[in-house]
C-alpha cells in the first residue's frame, strides 16, 4: 500500500475576555504540513490559557481507511470527517476500545509497555488500585467522577476457568457475582433461593477458523468438506446450555444484516469424504486445532467442544492434534495469521452487521484467515456505507453466500449464557454486550462488589486488546465519547453530551461534557481525544505502540491504517 506522510496541523484559538463584550475568536494555524517523521505538531508560542487544538489529516482517502481528519474544534467541541459515511458511526465510538486517554499519560509512557498496559487512568467510575497478577484486579471508586458515583467502594475482579469453581465460590460467599453459569448447573442456580440467575441473549457467534494461507486449506474444496463433516447439533446438544441454537451463518438472527434465506452445508460425511478426494485428499491428511482454556458464552465447554470436533473429523479421515494454547499468545497468534485451524468466537460490541461482518471479513480485518476474499470486501463496503437498512440487507444476504462459498471458517453455534449474582444483589443485570456495568450494583450494602470471570485480563489498555475479559475490566475505568445503555445495546452520551452528523453521515461533530477530570486530576479536553483516537489511526505514529501493536479493532471497524507498512492492512 501506498505509504502516506501524516499532516498536522497546529491550530491556536485566542479566545478574548468575556469582560471585554466581545465573543469572537481569531483562529490562526500555525506549522508547516511534516515531510519527514510520522507525526509533528508546530506552532507558535500562544499566550498563557489559550487553547491549543490539534488537528490530524490524511492527504487522501486513497489509503484505504474511514477517517480523513480528525481534530480538536475548541475545547469541547471533536469533529471527525470521514472518507465515506457510516451509519454506526455512533455505536462504534462508544465501545470501549476507544476509550480516552489523557494526552501526557500516553506521551509519558511512549504508546505501551507496562506503563500503560497495567497503569490506565481513565475518566471512569472506579480507578486501578492494584493488580496482582495472576490473583486478582482491585478498583476503587473515584470520587472526582463527572456522573453518578458508584455505589461500592471497592469492585475486585477475580477468575477461574472453571464453572464449577466460579459457582462454588458464589455459593460460599465469597464472590457476589460469576460470569457464564456451567451449561449443567443453569437449573441448579435457578432453584437456589440465595441466587440469582440472568440469562444473556445469544447475540454472538463460535467457530472454527481456516486459515487459508496454511495448507491444505489454501485448496476450497478442503475448506468446503470440512464445513461438511461438523455436526453442529450434536455440538448444541451435548455441551451448551439453554438458549443455544445452530449457527447456519455468522451473524446471529437479532443482528440487523442478518439473512433469514440463508442456509450453510448439511452434514453429510460421506460427501465430505468425496469432496476431500477430488481435492486430492482421498487418504485425508493430518491438522493441528489450536484453542484457549477460557470459557466464554460462545464456548462454555472449549475442551471437550475440540476433543468432539476432533472426533468428528476423525470420520472422513483427517487427524487432529490438538494444541491448547495461553490466551493472550493465542489471540496474538490467530491475529498475526500464525494458526492453521482454531476455534474462537464473537460477541457483539454494538448491534450491527459491521461489528460482525467487517471485522472478520472487510478490507481492515486482520490476518486470522489469511487472504481477504475481494468479492467479500466489495460488498461489504457497499453495504457499510448505505444508511437505508433494506438496502443493506440485500449486500449482507450475498456476502452471507460468499462466505459459505469460500469458507474462512466455519460458523457452529449461537450460545446462550447466564450470569448469576447473590440474591442480595441489587442492580444486578445482564448485558447483550456482555460489557456488564458495575457501577450501578449494589452488593447487598456491602463497600466491595467481587466479581469472579473466566479469566484474567490480558491487558488494561484496550485499544490494543480484543479480549472480552480485558474489555470489561477497561469499561470500568475508561470511558468512551459515547456508551451502551446499561443493560443494553442503545447509545447513550458520556464523555460527549451529543455527536451528530451531517445529511450525508460524513461528518460527525462531538459536544464534550465539560468539568471532566481524569483519575490523575488532568482536565479532559478536545486534544485527548483527538490523540487516543490518533496513535491508533496513525501505524506510523510513534505512541503506536500498545501491547502488541495489533489495535486490531481499529482497521477491523474503521478500515486501513493511515502510514500502514507496505503490504500490511
Amino acid at each position: 500500500m501506498t505509504k502516506w506522510r501524516l499532516m498536522a496541523v497546529l491550530a491556536v484559538v485566542a479566545l478574548l475576555a468575556a469582560a471585554c463584550g466581545d465573543d469572537a475568536a481569531t483562529t490562526t494555524t500555525a506549522g508547516p504540513t511534516t515531510t519527514a517523521g510520522p507525526t509533528t505538531t508546530a506552532g507558535p508560542t500562544t499566550t498563557s490559557g489559550a487553547f491549543e487544538g490539534l488537528s490530524f489529516s490524511a492527504p487522501d482517502c486513497d489509503y484505504g481507511g474511514e477517517f480523513k481528519t480528525i481534530e480538536a474544534v475548541d475545547e469541547l467541541t471533536v469533529r471527525f470527517e470521514l472518507c465515506f459515511p457510516d451509519v454506526a458511526f455512533r455505536s462504534k465510538i462508544a465501545f470501549s476500545a476507544f476509550g480516552i486517554h489523557p494526552t501526557e499519560h500516553l506521551e509519558a509512557t511512549g504508546g505501551g509497555g507496562d506503563a500503560l498496559v497495567a497503569n490506565p487512568i481513565g475518566t471512569g467510575p472506579y480507578r486501578l488500585e492494584q493488580w496482582a497478577r495472576g490473583n486478582q484486579l482491585v478498583l476503587k471508586r473515584f470520587d472526582d467522577y463527572w456522573g453518578t458515583p458508584a455505589i461500592a467502594e471497592t469492585l475486585v475482579f477475580r477468575w477461574s476457568s472453571e464453572a464449577a469453581q466460579r459457582l462454588v465460590e458464589l455459593r460460599a460467599g465469597t464472590v457476589d457475582g460469576i460470569d457464564n453459569v456451567g451449561p449443567e448447573d443453569f437449573a441448579t442456580v435457578a432453584n437456589d433461593a440465595t441466587l440469582q440467575l440472568i440469562e444473556r441473549p445469544a447475540l454472538n457467534i463460535f467457530y472454527i477458523g481456516l486459515n487459508n494461507w496454511m495448507p491444505p486449506l489454501d485448496n476450497e474444496q478442503v475448506r468446503q468438506a470440512l464445513a461438511m463433516a461438523i455436526d453442529k447439533q450434536r455440538i448444541i446438544d451435548n455441551f451448551y446450555p439453554p438458549g443455544s441454537s445452530v449457527a447456519d451463518q455468522f451473524l446471529p438472527e437479532d443482528i440487523p444484516g442478518y439473512a433469514p434465506g440463508a442456509t450453510w452445508y448439511e452434514y453429510n460425511p460421506a460427501a465430505a469424504r468425496d469432496l476431500l478426494a477430488q481435492a486430492g485428499f482421498p487418504n485425508g491428511f493430518d491438522i493441528t486445532l489450536a484453542y484457549r482454556d477460557v470459557v466464554r458464552g460462545y464456548l462454555p465447554q472449549p475442551g471437550v467442544v475440540a476433543q468432539d470436533i476432533q472426533a468428528q473429523l476423525r470420520e472422513i479421515g483427517v487427524n487432529v492434534t490438538i494444541d491448547v494454547m495461553e490466551s493472550g499468545a493465542f489471540l496474538d497468534a490467530s491475529d498475526a495469521g500464525e494458526l492453521t485451524m482454531y476455534l474462537l468466537g464473537w460477541g457483539a460490541d454494538y448491534p450491527d452487521a459491521t461489528n460482525f461482518l467487517d471485522f472478520h471479513f472487510g478490507a481492515g480485518s486482520s490476518d486470522q484467515f489469511g487472504d481477504q476474499f475481494d468479492d467479500i470486501t466489495t460488498v461489504l463496503a457497499q453495504a457499510a456505507a448505505l444508511s437505508d437498512q433494506a438496502e443493506r440487507d440485500v449486500l449482507y444476504a450475498q456476502a452471507a453466500e460468499l462466505i459459505k462459498q469460500h469458507v474462512p471458517m466455519i460458523p457452529v453455534a449461537h450460545g446462550g449464557s447466564g450470569l448469576a449474582y447473590k440474591a442480595d444483589v441489587v442492580g444486578a443485570h445482564a448485558s447483550p454486550l456482555s460489557n456488564e456495568y458495575f457501577a450501578v450494583v449494589d452488593p447487598g450494602g456491602r463497600s466491595t462488589f467481587v466479581w469472579m470471570q473466566n479469566a484474567e485480563p490480558i491487558g488494561l489498555y484496550c485499544a490494543d486488546e480484543t479480549d472480552g475479559e480485558s474489555l470489561r475490566a477497561c469499561e470500568q475505568i475508561n470511558e468512551s465519547l459515547l456508551a451502551y445503555e446499561v443493560g443494553g445495546a442503545d447509545t447513550v452520551p458520556s464523555l460527549a453530551t451529543a455527536c451528530e452528523s451531517n445529511d450525508e453521515l460524513t461528518v460527525w461533530t462531538c459536544t464534550l461534557r465539560p468539568g471532566v477530570k481524569f483519575h490523575d486530576g488532568s482536565t479532559f479536553d478536545a486534544n485527548d481525544v483527538v490523540m487516543s483516537y490518533v496513535v491508533q489511526w496513525d501505524a506510523s505514529h510513534p505512541l503506536h505502540v500498545g501491547r502488541d501493536g495489533n489495535f486490531t479493532y481499529f482497521p477491523g471497524l474503521f478500515g486501513n491504517f493511515l502510514n500502514a507498512p507496505e503490504g500490511d492492512g
